[in-house]
């Protein structure tokens, strides 16, 4: 019989964001594959669970997904989670997902936390019709252009961007989109949690004097 491959979420910041089913899927697991061992390690003590870990990554994916797919067809269960918030967004977890798709592998899914839908509540922009592009280029020349394709969506849209390509950005922003209001969050459900609704030009200007930290969610 074949096992099952479960996509937990986890929490995206707040260790007290863990559901109870996720914590029971993680400690029946065979095996957990996570996107960061360390990290995961961390979420893992606080919550009691000693079950196999095994790393999962953008680096290894090629030679660990077809591993993980063998144990799978071995019978054995897997969860898979990431750095934080849910597998498959925006991280190698769509690879394995689609491998087990192909090879008729049962999937579940373990509803969590997911760092853009909770931002997007936060920031007051409509809900109702969206537009998700994950993280753009980090080349220059190519995020202009994708940023002057998205710069008459009616939708709202919403982005990941690092702290240290974020100045970068709201640099290209301003020259290709305007000074628009945009929101931007980092640190969301943290203790420094921030939401930041401004002029793209009084982002920058906050930025510039103060260093970014945390990963944002950039939404316009």
């Amino acid at each position: 019989m074949t096992g099952t491959l479960y996509i937990v979420s986890t929490p995206i910041g707040n260790l007290e964001d863990m559901t109870y089913r996720a914590v029971r899927v993680l400690k029946e697991a065979d095996l957990i594959a996570a996107e960061d061992t360390r990290k995961t390690g961390v979420l893992l003590k606080a919550y009691g669970i000693t079950g196999e870990l095994t790393s999962y990554h953008s680096y290894n994916l090629k030679k660990k997904t077809p591993e993980l797919i063998k144990t799978l067809l071995e019978g054995k269960s897997i969860a898979l989670v990431s750095d934080s918030g849910t597998p498959g967004i925006s991280d190698p977890g769509s690879v394995l997902i689609s491998e087990c798709i192909k090879n008729d592998v049962p999937i579940t899914a373990v509803p969590g936390a997911t760092a853009f839908v909770t931002a997007l509540v936060l920031s007051g922009r409509p809900t109702h019709k969206l537009v998700f592009e994950g993280f753009l280029s980090n080349k220059s020349a190519r995020r202009r252009r994708q940023l002057k394709e998205l710069a008459g969506e009616k939708r709202t849209v919403i982005l990941y961007e690092s702290p240290h390509r974020i100045e970068k950005f709201l640099k290209d922003f301003l020259d290709v989109v305007g000074d628009r209001d945009i929101v931007l969050g980092r640190e969301i459900t943290k203790k420094f949690e921030e939401i930041r609704r401004q002029k793209a030009s009084q982002q920058l200007a906050h930025f510039t004097k103060h260093k970014p930290k945390g990963e944002f969610i950039v939404i316009f």
